[in-house]
C-alpha cells in the first residue's frame, strides 16, 4: 500500500519536512517504524525496570510492574491472563547475562551490535561498563539522553563486515541533524557549554580507548564526537514501555460485561493513583532512547497533528494523527512532552532554543508573542550546570 505522506526538502526551513498525500482522519496511523538503534536509559535499568536489551519490550509481568513500584509485595493483580507479558520465553545472553524478551531479540542483538558490547565474564572491568558507570556519574534521572545510543552506533559500524553495507548504515545517519550551532539565528547547543566539556573529553576518550573504528574515525576526534552527541541529542526520541499499562489497556477492551467493566475501570483508576502518589507519574515505564529515520523528518509545532506513541509495549514507533490532516498539509509532532507544552512560550522556546536550535514560529507561538501572560519567563528555569542533560 502506498504511504499516505511524503518527505520533502522545505527551502524555508532549508531542512527535511513531512507532508501529508491524501486526506488523513483524526486516529488513523501514519505509519510504523522501527529504529536504527535503541537503548534503555541507565539509571532506568538500574532501578530494576527490566526490558529487553534489543526492543525495549516491558519484561515484568503487570503484577511484578506494580508490586515493585508501590512497594506491595504480595499483592494479587485481577484478570493476570491479560497481562501479555511471557516469561518462558524470555533468554539471557549467556555470557553477560542481558535479559532479552525472546531468542528472535536476543539473535538480532547478537548479529547488529551485541559481540562488541557484551560485558562477558569482565563484568564491571569490561568497557561497556565502564563507559556506563562514567556516564551515570556524569548525568543523573530522569535521563532524556544516554550514552550507549553512541556506543551502539559504532558497535553497530563495526559488526558489520561488508564495507558497502557499513557505509549505507552510516550514510542513513546523515540524513539526521547534527549541527551544533544555527548561525542565522545566532544559537548554540547547550552541549558546548564550559560545564560539559570535560565531561565530553572523559566519554570521547573511553568510546575512543574500547570501541575506536577507523571507517568511522571523524567520529573519535573532538568535533567529530561533538556532532555525534549532537546528532543524538536532537534527533534522540524518548521511548517509553509499561506491561501495566498494556495490562490495563486489554482489561477495558476485552471484557463484555458492563457492570464488570465498571468494576475493574475503576480498579485501575484506583491502581494508577496508588502508583502515581508512590512511585510517582515519572517513574512508571521502562524508558529509553532511539534514532528513528521516519520520525526525524517530521517538524515541530507547539499544536502538532500528530503524536508518536510505543503501542505495542515495545520500541516500534507509531505516529498517528490527533487532528484531520488535509492533503498537502504538512504533518507536525512536538518535540516537547505534554507538560512543557503548558509552559509559557518564553520556556517552551527557550527548550527548543537549547535543544534543537530553533525558534518557534508556530500558531500558538506567533498567537502568543505579543500577549505578556505568554511571553514572560513564569517557569522556573532548570538548573543544568551540574549534569549533562541534552534534551
Amino acid at each position: 500500500m502506498e504511504p499516505c505522506y511524503e518527505i520533502r526538502i522545505t527551502q524555508a526551513k532549508k531542512g527535511r519536512g513531512m507532508f501529508s498525500r491524501r486526506f488523513i482522519k483524526a486516529g488513523e496511523e501514519i505509519f510504523l517504524e522501527s529504529p536504527m538503534v535503541s537503548v534503555q536509559f541507565a539509571w532506568n535499568e538500574t532501578c530494576k525496570y527490566k526490558a529487553c536489551q534489543q526492543c525495549l519490550r516491558s519484561m515484568e509481568t503487570a503484577e511484578q510492574m506494580y508490586r515493585r513500584l508501590t512497594n506491595k509485595p504480595h499483592f494479587t493483580l485481577p484478570k493476570s491472563n491479560l497481562c501479555e507479558v511471557t516469561p518462558d520465553r524470555h533468554v539471557c545472553c549467556p555470557d553477560c547475562g542481558a535479559p532479552y524478551c525472546c531468542r528472535e531479540c536476543y539473535e538480532e542483538a547478537t548479529a547488529l551490535h551485541h559481540k562488541v558490547l557484551c560485558t562477558g565474564k569482565d563484568g564491571k572491568d569490561h568497557p561497556t561498563s565502564h563507559l556506563i558507570e562514567t556516564w551515570k556519574t556524569m548525568h543523573y534521572p530522569p535521563e532524556t539522553f544516554n550514552i550507549m545510543l553512541a556506543a551502539r552506533l559504532i558497535a553497530t559500524v563495526k559488526q558489520k563486515s561488508d564495507p558497502l553495507e557499513r557505509k549505507e548504515f552510516v550514510d542513513k545517519l546523515s540524513t539526521f541533524c547534527r549541527s551544533l550551532t544555527n548561525d542565522e539565528n545566532n544559537i548554540i547547543h547547550k552541549l558546548l557549554g564550559n560545564q560539559f566539556q570535560h565531561q565530553i573529553e572523559v566519554l570521547r576518550e573511553i568510546l575512543k580507548e574500547s570501541f575506536y573504528e577507523e571507517s568511522i574515525k571523524e567520529w573519535f576526534e573532538p568535533d567529530g564526537f561533538k556532532s555525534l552527541l549532537a546528532l543524538i541529542g536532537t534527533n534522540g526520541q524518548g521511548i517509553g514501555t509499561s506491561s501495566f499499562s498494556v495490562w490495563a489497556t486489554n482489561c477495558e477492551k476485552k471484557i463484555a460485561d458492563e457492570n464488570l467493566h465498571k468494576e475493574l475501570s475503576d480498579l485501575i483508576d484506583e491502581l494508577y493513583d496508588d502508583l502515581n502518589n508512590i512511585a510517582g507519574p515519572e517513574f512508571l515505564d521502562c524508558e529509553g532512547s532511539g534514532l528513528y529515520l521516519l520520525q526525524s523528518a517530521c517538524n515541530h509545532s507547539c499544536v502538532p497533528n500528530a503524536q508518536v506513541t510505543f503501542p505495542h509495549n515495545n520500541h516500534i514507533l507509531s505516529l498517528k494523527a490527533v487532528k484531520d490532516i488535509e492533503p498537502d498539509q504538512e504533518i507536525f509532532i512536538s518535540y516537547l512532552d505534554e507538560c512543557d507544552r503548558t509552559r509559557s512560550r518564553h520556556s517552551r522556546h527557550r527548550l527548543l532554543r537549547e535543544n534543537y536550535l530553533f525558534i518557534c514560529n508556530c500558531p500558538l507561538c506567533v498567537s502568543q508573542a505579543y500577549d505578556p501572560d505568554f511571553t514572560s519567563d513564569d517557569d522556573d528555569d532548570d538548573d543544568d550546570d551540574d549534569c549533562m542533560d541534552h534534551n
